[in-house]
Parts: C-alpha cells; sequence; structure tokens
C-alpha cells in the first residue's frame, strides 16, 4: 500500500484525483465539527450534515458531463457556509438570578438565537449540499478519466488520507484555523495551475479563501475559546471568582471551590447526607470528573481514594489549572481519560461509592447514529455493571438537571430494576423537577432516606438498553420534527435529481447500486454503535471505525482487481451469513471476553460483512458502463440509509442488520431484472 502511494506522485492525473478525493472528504469533516460546534440544536439531528454531503456528493457525480465545471467555484461556496454558519452560532452568556446569586440556567438558553431552527436546518442543509456538489463534480471529472475500480481505488485511497489528517488535527487539539490551512493548501494545489489563464476567477478563489479564514482564526484566536477532540470549549467568568464552561455553546460546567458549591449548589452533597453512618469511603468512583469539582467535594467529606474519569482530557486540564481546591494534584486522586463505561468493563475495583456526575455531553457520535457520548452509561446493563462494581454496603448515586419528569422516572425506574429498590429522590419540588438527585444502595442499612422515589407504570419509563440506548426518546417512535425533516430530505433530493435531468434518468440503470448504498451506510451506524459500546464513545475509536471501514474498501477493491472470477451468489450468501452471525452473537457475551479476545471478535462480526459487502460492490462496480453514473447512485442511496437508521428509534440498532440484509436482497432481485434486459450485465454469469 505504500508503495502505491509512493507511486502516485509520479502521476499527474491519479495525484489530482488522489488530493480532490481527500479535499472532499476533509471539507465534510469540518463541515461535521463546525456545525456541531456553533450550532446547538444540531445535535438533535444526528446525521444532518452528513445526509446533506451524500446528497450534494450524488448530484455532483450525476452532473459530471456538463459543461460547466462548478468545481471552480468550490471556495467562494466554502467560504459562504463557513460564514453562515457563523452567523447561527450561539453562545450562553452568563446571567445571575438576583434571588440565589448563582447562573439562571435553562431560563435564558437560547434567548439570544436570533435564527429559529425551522429557518436555519433547511438553509444549512442546503448550503452544505451545495458545497459536497461542487467539490464532487471535480472528482467525478478526474474520476472517469479511469477505469472505474482504479478510480475508485483513488478516491478511497484520498478518503483515507482525509481521515488519518483529520485525526491528527483531532489528538494535537487544533484549532479550526489549521482546517482552513489544509484546505487553503488542497485548493491552491488543485486549482493554481488555471490562474494565469482565468484571472479574475482566481482573484475571487483567493479572496474567498482569505474570506474563509476570517471565522475559523476568529474563533481559534479568541483568548477563552479552546477546541478539544470532543468540543468547541469557551470558559467565562462571572462573580465570585466562578468559572462557567461553555461547550459547542451550551454552559456544560461550572468551576467553583467546595465552599461556593455547598452555599450555590447543595445539590452536590445529598448522597452523602443518606449515608448510614459510620460510612468509611476508602475508594470512591467519579464518573464525568470534568473539571474535579466532584472530586474535590469527595475528597472534603473523607474519600481516601478518588478514582476520576474524564472523556475530554481538555476538561481535565482546565480542572488543573482553574479549579481553587486543585484536586487533580492531590494524591489521593488517580485520573482516568477515557468512556465512563469502558473504564467499568475493563477495571475490577470495587467502591464504596459510585458517582455519574452530569455525565451529560451535549454532544452526539460525530456524524452519524442517534447516539449521545454518555447513553451506554445509564441503560439496564451499564447500571448493572455499576452494581458489580459496588461493595456490600456501596452507594450509587446519580445527579443531573432534567427538563421532564418522565426523564428522572425512566432513570429511577433503571436503578430500581438493578437494586431491587427505590432510590432516593432529592428535587426542587414539582415545579423543578429538572433538578434531581437518585441515590440507592443494594444494601437497607447503608442508606436512610426519607424521600423515596414512587413507582410508576407507565411505558415511558421503561429502562433503556444497549440495543435501544435513547435515553431521551419517551416512547418507541419517531417524532412529527424528524417525519418533518425526512420529507424536507426527501423533496429535496427529488428536486436535486430532476435538476440535472439526463444524468437523473442514467442512474436508473444502477437501482442494485443505490440499494448496496443505502444498507452499507446502515451497516456502517451499526459498527460505529458497536465498537462504541464495546470500547467506549470516544473520538478516537469512532475515527478508527471510520479508518477501518474504509480501509475495509482498499481491500477489497484490491481482491477484486486480482481476482475477476468471483461468483456473485456465492458473495451474497456470504454476505447473509455474516449478516446472520453478527445478530446471533450478542453484545452482552462479548462484553464478557477479556479485552483482547473482544477486540478480535468484534473486529470479525462487524468488519466481515463490510469487507464482502464491498466485494460484491467493487465486482458489480467494474461492470458499470457509466462509473460516474454508478458511483452517484450508490452515494445517492446512503441517503436513503441515513433516514432508515431513525428506525432503530422504533426497533433498536440490532435489527438494522436485518434492515441490511433486506435492502442486499433488494439490491440482487434489481441487479437480475436489470441483467435480463441489459445485456452489458453479465455480472451473474459462473464463468
Amino acid at each position: 500500500m505504500i508503495r502505491f502511494f509512493w507511486k502516485l506522485f509520479f502521476f499527474n492525473e491519479r495525484c489530482r484525483l488522489l488530493q480532490l478525493s481527500m479535499l472532499m472528504l476533509f471539507v465534510e469533516l469540518t463541515l461535521i465539527r463546525w456545525t456541531a460546534a456553533n450550532i446547538a440544536f444540531l445535535s438533535f439531528y444526528a446525521n444532518f450534515v452528513l445526509l446533506a454531503s451524500f446528497l450534494g456528493m450524488g448530484v455532483g457525480f450525476l452532473r459530471s458531463t456538463s459543461a460547466r465545471n462548478s468545481f471552480h467555484f468550490s471556495p467562494m461556496l466554502l467560504a459562504l457556509v463557513i460564514f453562515i454558519v457563523y452567523q447561527f452560532s450561539y453562545t450562553y452568556k452568563p446571567r445571575l438570578n438576583p434571588l440565589t446569586d448563582d447562573l439562571s440556567y435553562f431560563a435564558t438558553l437560547f434567548k439570544d438565537n436570533l435564527f429559529p431552527v425551522h429557518l436555519s436546518l433547511p438553509i444549512v442543509f442546503i448550503a452544505v449540499s451545495i458545497v459536497m456538489l461542487t467539490l464532487a463534480e471535480g472528482v467525478a471529472r478526474s474520476f472517469q478519466k479511469f477505469a472505474p475500480l482504479q478510480a475508485y481505488r483513488l478516491e478511497i485511497s484520498g478518503s483515507l488520507l482525509g481521515v488519518l489528517l483529520f485525526s491528527l488535527l483531532s489528538f494535537l487539539h487544533a484549532t479550526p484555523l489549521w482546517w482552513g490551512v489544509v484546505m487553503s493548501v488542497l485548493f491552491i494545489a488543485l486549482l493554481s495551475s488555471e490562474w494565469r489563464a482565468h484571472k479574475l476567477l482566481a482573484w475571487l478563489q483567493v479572496l474567498s479563501l482569505v474570506c474563509m479564514m476570517i471565522p475559523l482564526v476568529k474563533q481559534s484566536t479568541a483568548p477563552d475559546y479552546l477546541w478539544s477532540a470532543y468540543y468547541k470549549i469557551q470558559v467565562q467568568s462571572y462573580s465570585h471568582g466562578r468559572s462557567v464552561i461553555n461547550v459547542n455553546g451550551l454552559p456544560q460546567q461550572f468551576i467553583e471551590s467546595v465552599a461556593q458549591r455547598k452555599k450555590y449548589k447543595p445539590f452536590y452533597f445529598y448522597p452523602y447526607q443518606h449515608l448510614a453512618a459510620p460510612h468509611d469511603l476508602d475508594r470512591v468512583l467519579v464518573v464525568g470528573a470534568g473539571t474535579g469539582g466532584d472530586v474535590a467535594i469527595a475528597l472534603a467529606l473523607g474519600a481516601k481514594h478518588v478514582d476520576a474519569v474524564e472523556i475530554d482530557p481538555m476538561l481535565y486540564q482546565l480542572g488543573k489549572q482553574l479549579n481553587p481546591d486543585r484536586p487533580y494534584f492531590d494524591l489521593r486522586v488517580s485520573m482516568y481519560t477515557g468512556d465512563g463505561r469502558a473504564f467499568l468493563q475493563q477495571q475490577h475495583y470495587l467502591y464504596d461509592m459510585i458517582i455519574f456526575a452530569l455525565p451529560d455531553s451535549l454532544m452526539i457520535l460525530p456524524g452519524q447514529a442517534s447516539l449521545r457520548l454518555e447513553n451506554y452509561l445509564f441503560t439496564l446493563e451499564g447500571i448493572k455493571q455499576v452494581r458489580e462494581h459496588l461493595k456490600q454496603n456501596g452507594v450509587f448515586t446519580m445527579y443531573n438537571y432534567y427538563r421532564h419528569k418522565w426523564i428522572v422516572d425512566r432513570y429511577a425506574n433503571t436503578i430500581m430494576t438493578v437494586f431491587g429498590q427505590a432510590p432516593c429522590l432529592n428535587s426542587g419540588g414539582e415545579r423543578n423537577l429538572w433538578l434531581s438527585v437518585l441515590t440507592v444502595s443494594a444494601s437497607p442499612t447503608a442508606m436512610q432516606c426519607n424521600s423515596p422515589w414512587q413507582a410508576v407504570t407507565e411505558m415511558s419509563t421503561t429502562p433503556s438498553t444497549d440495543n435501544h440506548p435513547f435515553l431521551y426518546l419517551k416512547d418507541k417512535t419517531i417524532s412529527g420534527d424528524y417525519i418533518y425533516f425526512f420529507l424536507f430530505v426527501v423533496l429535496i433530493t427529488l428536486g436535486a435529481i430532476k435538476w440535472v435531468g439526463g444524468a437523473g434518468r442514467a442512474m436508473t440503470n444502477h437501482g442494485d447500486l443505490f440499494f448496496m448504498g443505502a444498507a452499507f451506510l446502515l451497516l456502517e451506524t451499526k459498527s460505529v454503535t458497536h465498537f462504541a459500546l464495546l470500547f467506549g464513545s470516544t473520538w478516537l475509536v469512532n475515527a478508527l471505525v471510520f479508518f477501518g471501514v474504509l480501509f475495509s474498501i482498499y481491500i477489497a477493491i484490491e481482491v477484486a482487481n486480482r481476482y475477476t472470477l468471483l461468483r456473485p451468489l456465492f458473495l451474497y450468501s456470504l454476505l447473509l451469513a455474516s449478516l446472520l452471525l453478527s445478530w446471533a452473537v450478542s453484545d452482552d457475551f462479548l462484553l464478557t471476553l477479556s479485552l483482547p479476545l473482544r477486540f478480535l471478535s468484534s473486529i470479525v462480526l462487524a468488519f466481515t460483512p463490510i469487507l464482502v459487502a464491498n466485494l460484491i460492490f467493487a465486482d458489480r462496480f467494474r461492470h458499470a458502463s457509466h462509473s460516474t453514473d454508478a458511483f452517484a447512485a450508490n452515494v445517492l442511496g446512503a441517503v436513503l440509509g441515513g433516514l432508515l437508521e431513525y428506525v432503530s428509534f422504533i426497533t433498536g440498532y440490532r435489527s438494522l442488520l436485518v434492515l441490511v440484509a433486506v435492502l442486499y436482497t433488494i439490491a440482487v432481485i434489481v441487479l437480475q431484472w436489470r441483467s435480463r434486459v441489459n445485456t452489458d450485465l453479465t455480472i451473474f454469469s459462473t464463468k
């Protein structure tokens, strides 16, 4: 593979396609991060930018035969999108409640946002689609100069480089400035050869790149902004030396001393008040340790040792710098950077107290999967792991701000199901239920409680599970807001295909590739959630999964290129068998395995169907008479797959494998029908 990449730089056309593909993937990842960091409510629409990107790429490939090359306008349009998103950005401003001298939290949330959801969502979706259209058209015009499999190999190689580069920048906590630098360098390398012949266009392109950098630089150089691999982080000061930490524009946590927390937020101390005396705290676990406030309280109240788990290393660093009690410098504290559920799965310590300290990420897994970073912590299986890590008299507590009573009931019911008794509930009362503390122990003598949670039987309080980890979904249904979103995406997609005219009709010759694209997007989504559960919902796990998917595609291309006698019917049978195996082996079983064995097993179960699916696609793609139309059909199919992903709201993630099998079966049926009316399709020959 290294030899292949080395040879690329000696061939201009190959190098150009590689650079174009790298740019397209890098811009897609940049837009996903940039929009999530600046438009808070996008966290409710998990794959919003991803679907817009697929739509743009598909239409861009469809119109690659048109007379005018829209790729030349990519810098101008990209600069416009980045500016639009910057204008839509929301930043919480600290406001003090004059009665309590504390922050006014939910009451003013989104008050300063001048752009309503129903306006900004369509604008951003269309804008992202148009940008990706122009980039994809540039890729497609270079794509069609090669044989289908050769072009596909170059496109995937460029995408691999894009993922690696963006992941490296994430690892280094690079600011958006560096995203802009990478995109500008790639644009200049691709466009500069035409600048002498088109001087006016050249000036517009250079000016656009400069304009694109302005909002990126502005947020990168602001003194109170930091960028981790997860968030845009902002530190703001307010009264009495306290600070509020905003992530992606919303307040997530506060930096203040133990004394200040006791005065302004006494709920942090409620769990300790329920402990039956005497109760030694030899070892305490804090999940969601953040900037160290909960750790400092545990130490102040007698904990002899605290294990602190925080998923974002930058929040930990801020705690070291700014927390007035300096808990992370205490020798009694052991710090672990990573996912809380993964920590529980990998460690075997027993604790006197386990604290889930407001682990509300306010963030989805990047790109796809309607899953927040903390979802697997609060499932039925996750709480069972908590109980397994408690001593006989150990106590578990969790607290957060909730805007609906049914969410509190769901958590309480989950705890009661696992511990066998109702947790103690402390809240602000009927008019202030968004502040709740739940505390429980398996031992009746370990706690004293005067306010146990009252059990309910409503369906909305049914515990979430690892298969259906949607904590904030009241019922197993798809809400009306999502239905409107689906209709919008479908209408825009149909309108875009109709706009490209004849190329759209040509795409109907590749209906099987369309359904393959839908199935593969679901397969990729299942892999992301699968690895998030088994190894943690971290950015690194997510990046490695995407890299693994692209690398599997590359391997499939190489195999298909060298072995031309692959039998599609055999491959389809192998795919269905691998899907059945992945469905049959439960995540519960994999979680019982040792870490090395779990890793190897999950690789086989997740990537075998991905590899086989790509062998099928590569073998079919080799026979495509119009490679750009075929590729467009496959990418547009991913839009359908992205919409079908929301079926998991009703059925859970495991059922996506069944849906994948159905879609690939439809692809086989469509291909068989097309082969009867088109003698050029000889893919099912048994030679």
